[in-house]
């Protein structure tokens, strides 16, 4: 049998961790869908200068890794740099956390709605052309709410992708989850019960993450595009 007195002695700190996890991933959640849209019109712009950058934007974040982004951002920018939200430091290396990790999960975000772009018959956006609507109108009204409707699902993934890459989050100098219960381990009056705390830490993100992809199945679902 496990010991879970270690667990349930530590629970204050972890639900704290755990709120500060949340804070983070609503946050970044709602900016990592601004950056991805905007990035997305880029890469579908008939402008060959944005395409590029669009593109240039998606294939550097996808390919490095978040750890190296988000030291970017608190040694970096904020550090060296001198690049501050706040004079308050905790304030400071949160909203750093959050660029950092809405940065990265833009990119992914981007690609999902191109894919869902993609999906959209060509006729659609040549008969808003032929009415007279610009680029802008046309993805705006027409293009883009077909392209969230059919990758609700897929963003859902992304969505869970990064709650759970909020545990790297320390490297952005952010106390969230994984920060709290390293902490935690070592502190010298902690007594043996390292696995039953992990377990807890894994059991709090399933209360995090499956609700969340249940939900956006259903969603996906009631949402479906008839084709």
């Amino acid at each position: 049998m496990f010991d879970l007195t270690p667990l349930f002695e530590n629970s204050g700190e972890l639900l704290q961790g755990f709120w500060a996890t949340l804070r983070l991933a609503a946050a970044a959640a709602v900016l990592s869908l601004i950056i991805g849209t905007v990035m997305v019109s880029f890469r579908v712009a008939p402008v060959p200068v944005m395409r590029r950058f669009g593109t240039g934007y998606v294939n550097i974040m996808r390919n490095t890794p978040l750890t190296l982004v988000l030291l970017m951002c608190s040694l970096g920018l904020n550090d060296i740099l001198s690049l501050k939200f706040s004079s308050v430091s905790s304030t400071t290396y949160y909203w750093w956390a959050v660029f950092g990790l809405s940065a990265y999960t833009g990119a992914f975000v981007c690609e999902t709605l191109r894919s869902g772009i993609n999906t959209i018959p060509l006729g659609q956006a040549e008969a808003a052309r032929s009415i007279g609507l610009t680029f802008n109108q046309s993805l705006r009204l027409i293009i883009l709410p077909q392209a969230f409707r059919s990758i609700i699902a897929p963003m859902g993934s992304v969505l869970i992708a990064m709650i759970k890459n909020t545990t790297v989050a320390a490297a952005a100098s952010y106390g969230e989850v994984a920060l709290v219960t390293k902490t935690i381990v070592d502190k010298p009056t902690f007594s043996e019960g390292v696995i039953p705390l992990f377990l807890g830490v894994a059991l709090g993100f399933l209360v995090l993450t499956l609700p969340t992809g249940y939900f956006f199945g259903w969603l996906a679902k009631r949402m479906a595009v008839a084709r």
